[in-house]
């Protein structure tokens, strides 16, 4: 391996770290109120009319009342431990990947070349990264909560929550939701990577802008509005199947794609 690719793997996982960490409050209520719908239903509330999280800000305000700012970052390590894999691989390996497929001139690549080393490179990140995106996600969610009814923490810190579910569920239970975790890592990627350098040589091969951090801003900008758009079913699906314990999963799944057919 080269050090240039060496470098990207390392710079991509530090820099996916920080920003899980600074963004960590918003995965919070995102994970609340992708699972509020299903404690909601299992009660036999209004799913629309019932909602204890209103809203990202709304949402974000309610858990730092009941649990304080600790709850907003709840799932912190696992987080950080994800993107040191995940987002570390995904990132790392999309130019490599990208080579591999033919791509010399950077400026000028096909956009299919691009969307399909996102995918393969998100795929890898993905089935690796599984275990730590499961306990991030299950420490996250409203379990515990004001739905739920149960105030005892789910798992008492990271480590402990791997131990318990290797203890209970088996190592199977780690990668509990592989399947649309990969899927969502392979759209994900396939969309955000492609996008961000798209748009970027887009934009520099019509010289309306030149190379700085505003192109920088504008093509990250792009890139997450198309990642969020096409990935959002699928990681409701990837949330709600990882809250749930092995046993559990195949009944699970098919009656989460029953809902979004």
């Amino acid at each position: 391996m080269r050090n240039e690719d060496k470098w990207r793997f390392l710079l991509a996982g530090v820099s996916n770290m920080c920003g899980a960490t600074a963004t960590n409050p918003l995965d919070v209520v995102k994970i609340r109120m992708q699972l509020e719908n299903e404690l909601t239903r299992q009660k036999g509330l209004d799913v629309y009319r019932n909602r204890y999280y209103e809203g990202v800000i709304k949402g974000g305000i309610q858990i730092f009342k009941d649990e304080g700012f600790r709850g907003l970052y709840k799932g912190l390590l696992p987080s950080v431990m994800r993107e040191a894999l995940y987002s570390g691989i995904r990132l790392g390996a999309y130019e490599p990947i990208k080579v591999l497929l033919g791509a010399k001139d950077k400026a000028h690549t096909p956009l299919w070349k691009k969307i399909c080393a996102g995918a393969v490179s998100g795929v890898i990140g993905s089935s690796i990264a599984t275990p730590t995106d499961l306990v991030k996600v299950r420490m996250q969610a409203c379990t515990h909560g004001h739905l739920a009814g149960d105030k005892t923490p789910r798992y008492k810190n990271t480590y402990s929550a791997f131990g318990e579910i290797i203890r209970k569920e088996g190592v199977k239970g780690l990668y509990v939701g592989v399947g649309p975790t990969v899927k969502r890592a392979a759209i994900l990627t396939a969309t955000q990577i492609p996008s961000y350098d798209h748009t970027k040589h887009t934009i520099l091969n019509l010289k309306w802008m030149d190379e700085g951090p505003l192109l920088h801003i504008i093509s990250s900008m792009v890139a997450g509005f198309m990642a969020a758009l096409t990935t959002s079913p699928v990681d409701v699906v990837k949330t709600r199947i990882m809250n749930q314990k092995y046993e559990r999963k195949k009944h699970y799944l098919l009656s989460e794609l029953f809902d979004y057919l």
